[in-house]
């Protein structure tokens, strides 16, 4: 078992559609699991606003606060302190790579965390052509579209994937083999997606313990 593992993708907070639990806490202990970059469910279901501001009253350091990031034009770029905002394009109905996001992209210069189901592979390689000092972390990628994933990797350097969705035989390993570990990042997407199975695929993992130690521990990102 690593010795440090964080999970780089959970919520907190009530799920609108589902009877789940509110506090990561309680779970993150039963699967060993030390520390969590968060996003509040009020936030991404229901208000940007207050579910950000409840986000941030959160004084645990095993929390670590990531909140939603929606871009106004005619609003100042909020100073978080945070090192790393999400950011929901298409749920949100807004353009990841319209003049208002990138402005604020750049003026944070902090990690941005965006679902694959939320994006697409050219919006992506935009942001990077724009702004190619940003840091992205891509969010539950799947397994099917492995190609396009590796397509994104080799074009943006500064592309990380989460791999609580590549559940399929070897795929992390083969990643791992071409892009290396430091790019690899362990999150979990819980409660609202499965927890268990990512906690299990990072202690089957066929590769030297110093990589999944790697990926335990956010890769070279976190």
């Amino acid at each position: 078992m690593p010795e440090h593992i964080v999970d780089a993708h959970r919520l907190i907070g009530p799920v609108p559609f589902d009877d789940l639990p509110e506090d990561p806490r309680p779970e993150m202990d039963r699967l060993g699991i030390h520390q969590a970059y968060v996003t509040h469910t009020l936030a991404l279901y229901s208000d940007v606003r207050a579910g950000n501001e409840a986000l941030l009253d959160l004084d645990d350091p095993r929390l670590v606060p990531v909140p939603v990031l929606l871009p106004e034009s005619f609003e100042p770029v909020p100073d978080w302190g945070v090192p790393m905002v999400r950011l929901c394009p298409a749920r949100h109905r807004f353009e990841l790579t319209g003049p208002t996001a990138l402005r604020w992209l750049a003026a944070l210069g902090v990690t941005a965390a965006i679902d694959f189901e939320e994006t697409s592979p050219g919006h992506l390689l935009a942001l990077a052509r724009a702004l190619p000092e940003q840091r992205i972390l891509l969010l539950n990628p799947g397994y099917r579209r492995l190609r396009a994933i590796a397509e994104l990797m080799t074009a943006i350097p500064n592309l990380w994937l989460e791999i609580g969705t590549v559940n399929t035989q070897r795929g992390v390993e083969w990643l791992a083999g071409h892009f290396g570990a430091g790019r690899l990042v362990f999150g979990t997407g819980a409660p609202v997606m499965d927890d268990c199975g990512p906690r299990f695929l990072l202690d089957h993992l066929d590769l030297p313990e110093a990589d999944v130690a790697v990926i335990a521990s956010g890769g070279s990102l976190l």
